[in-house]
C-alpha cells in the first residue's frame, strides 16, 4: 500500500468505527424509549385510552422536523423515521388492549 492509500485505509476504519458505535447507540436509545412506550401503552390500556394520539404525535413529528434541520439532517427523513416508530407503538398499545 501507498502511503495515501494506507491513510485512506486508516480514515475509513476510524469512520467505520464511530459508525458502528453510534449505531449501537440508536440501538439502546430505541430500547430505552420503548420501554417507555410500553408503559405508556399498558397505562391506556388499563384506563381504557386510545392507544393513539393524534394531536401528540403531529406535535412530536414537527418538533422532530424542527431539531432534524437544526442538526442539518433531512427533516423529511426525520418525519419517515417517527412515523415508523410511532406506528410500531401504536401497534403495541393495541397489544395491549386486546
Amino acid at each position: 500500500m501507498t502511503d495515501p492509500v494506507a491513510r485512506a485505509a486508516d480514515l475509513l476504519k476510524e469512520h467505520r468505527d464511530s459508525i458502528d458505535r453510534l449505531d449501537a447507540i440508536l440501538v439502546y436509545t430505541l430500547a430505552e424509549r420503548f420501554k417507555h412506550t410500553q408503559s405508556v401503552g399498558r397505562l391506556k390500556a388499563e384506563h381504557d385510552l386510545p392507544p393513539s394520539d393524534p394531536a401528540r404525535e403531529a406535535d412530536q413529528i414537527e418538533r422532530l422536523e424542527h431539531l432534524a434541520r437544526e442538526a442539518d439532517l433531512d427533516p423529511e427523513f426525520a418525519r419517515k423515521f417517527l412515523n415508523f416508530v410511532i406506528a410500531e407503538v401504536i401497534r403495541h398499545h393495541e397489544k395491549f388492549q386486546s
